[in-house]
C-alpha cells in the first residue's frame, strides 16, 4: 500500500492501561482472538491458546535471552582521572567486534569522543571501564571496553535489565526471571521477546499434547525495532539490522510444514521478521540453516510467504511492530481491535496481554 503515513497507525491509548509489571502468575494474562479474514474478535484468556491451535500446526519460538545491559557510569576527567563526575545511563545495544559496543548514553551531551567511563558494583570497585570512540545522533556512542575475564559474568553481576522506557520504574530483583520467556537460552537480546512471556511448561505441555509441533529459532532483539520512528512516511521507515540463527533442526521443521500446507504460527514479531526475512532470500527454495541480520520492514501490502498465524502482545502507536501486525491482518481490522482492547481494559505492551490472530 503507498502513501500511508506513521501517524495512519496511531490509536488513543490511557496511560493506565500500560503494564507497569508482569501478572502475578506467569501465564494468567488475557488474549484477544482475532479472525483475521473476517476481523472477528474473542475476548479469551492465555490458557485457552492450546486449544485455538490446530494438530499438525507448527509453533515457532525465539529462544533468545535478555543480557542486564543497563548500566551506570561515572565520568572521568581525562586530565585528572581520580575525580569522577556525574552518573550516566549506559544501554548497550548492539556487540560490532571484540569488545567494541553500540550504547545509548543518558545523559549524553557532554560525553565526548575519547572520554573515558568507569562502571563501579554497588561497593564502589571499578567493575569495568571504556572509551568512547565515536558519537552518532540521539545519544548513541560506540564503545571500547577494557578487556576483562568474562564480560558477561560481569554483566550479570552489575548490570540492569533493561525495562522499556514506558515502564516507569526501576527494574526489581523479579524482572531477572519475568522478562525471560521460560525457554530462553542463547544470550543475546537487549529486550525480550514478549509475547514469549506468557508461556509456562504447562502450556507448552498442553500444546504438545494436541499434537502440535515446535521448532526455536533466534533472533537477538535489538532497540532499533522498539525505537521510535522519526520519519512522517510509512516507506520512509528504516529498521536497525538484528542478528539471528536458523537451526538445521529448527529449518527442516519449517520446510516439512511448508511442504505440506501444515499452519507455521509464530511466537511473537521476532519470529515473523526472522522467518519472512529467510523466505524472501531464496524464494521458492527450502530454508537452508544459517546465521545472518535481517532489517526486514513489514507493513501493509507485504506478502507473507511463511507465517500463517501469529501471537503477539499489543504494540505502540505508529510504531514498527504495529504496522508488521497490521500488514498481517489489515490495518482497519486491527486498529478496530486495538480499540475494543481499550474498552475492555486489556493490559498493553511488554508486560500485558496479547492477542492471537488466525
Amino acid at each position: 500500500m503507498t502513501g500511508l503515513r506513521v501517524a495512519d497507525f496511531d490509536f488513543d491509548l490511557p496511560a493506565e492501561l500500560i503494564a507497569q509489571d508482569p501478572p502475578v502468575e506467569r501465564g494468567q494474562s488475557r488474549m484477544l482472538a482475532m479472525d483475521r479474514a473476517t476481523g472477528a474478535l474473542r475476548d479469551a484468556s492465555f490458557a485457552e491458546f492450546p486449544s485455538l491451535l490446530n494438530p499438525g500446526d507448527l509453533l515457532v519460538l525465539n529462544d533468545t535471552r535478555v543480557i542486564p545491559v543497563r548500566l551506570y557510569a561515572r565520568r572521568t576527567l581525562r586530565r585528572e582521572r581520580e575525580k569522577p563526575t556525574g552518573q550516566i545511563e549506559v544501554m548497550l545495544t548492539e556487540p560490532v567486534g571484540e569488545n567494541l559496543w553500540r550504547a545509548l548514553v543518558r545523559p549524553g551531551r557532554k560525553v565526548a569522543i575519547g572520554e573515558t567511563l568507569v562502571f563501579p558494583s554497588t561497593s564502589g570497585a571499578i567493575e569495568l571501564e571504556a572509551e568512547v570512540l565515536e558519537r552518532g545522533e540521539f545519544g548513541e556512542r560506540l564503545l571500547r571496553f577494557m578487556p576483562v575475564d568474562d564480560f558477561f559474568s560481569v554483566l550479570d553481576r552489575i548490570g540492569h535489565m533493561p525495562l522499556p522506557p514506558y515502564i516507569h520504574r526501576d527494574d526489581a530483583a523479579e524482572d531477572r526471571e519475568r522478562y525471560q520467556t521460560i525457554y530462553s537460552r542463547e544470550r543475546g537480546s537487549v529486550a525480550a521477546p514478549t509475547a514469549g512471556l506468557h508461556f509456562t511448561p504447562q502450556v507448552l505441555d498442553a500444546i504438545a499434547a494436541r499434537g502440535v509441533e515446535l521448532a526455536r529459532i533466534t533472533l537477538h532483539v535489538g532497540l532499533g525495532t522498539l525505537a521510535p520512528l522519526r520519519v512522517e512516511r510509512v516507506d520512509e521507515v528504516h529498521l536497525h539490522r538484528e542478528r539471528y540463527t536458523i537451526s538445521s533442526e529448527a529449518a527442516a521443521s519449517i520446510n516439512a510444514a511448508a511442504r505440506s500446507a501444515r499452519r507455521i504460527v509464530a511466537v511473537g514479531t521476532t519470529v515473523v521478521r526472522t522467518l519472512e526475512h529467510c523466505a524472501l532470500q531464496a524464494p521458492g527454495h527450502p530454508l537452508e540453516p544459517h546465521s545472518g541480520e535481517t532489517e526486514i520492514f513489514i507493513s501493509p501490502g507485504f506478502n507473507f510467504h511463511l507465517v500463517g498465524g501469529l501471537i503477539t502482545n499489543f504494540h505502540l502507536p505508529q510504531s514498527s511492530l504495529l504496522m508488521l501486525v497490521s500488514a498481517f491482518a489489515g490495518r482497519d481490522k486491527v486498529l478496530a481491535a486495538y480499540r475494543h482492547a481499550v474498552e475492555e481494559k486489556y493490559r498493553f505492551f511488554s508486560y500485558g496481554d496479547c492477542m492471537f490472530l488466525s
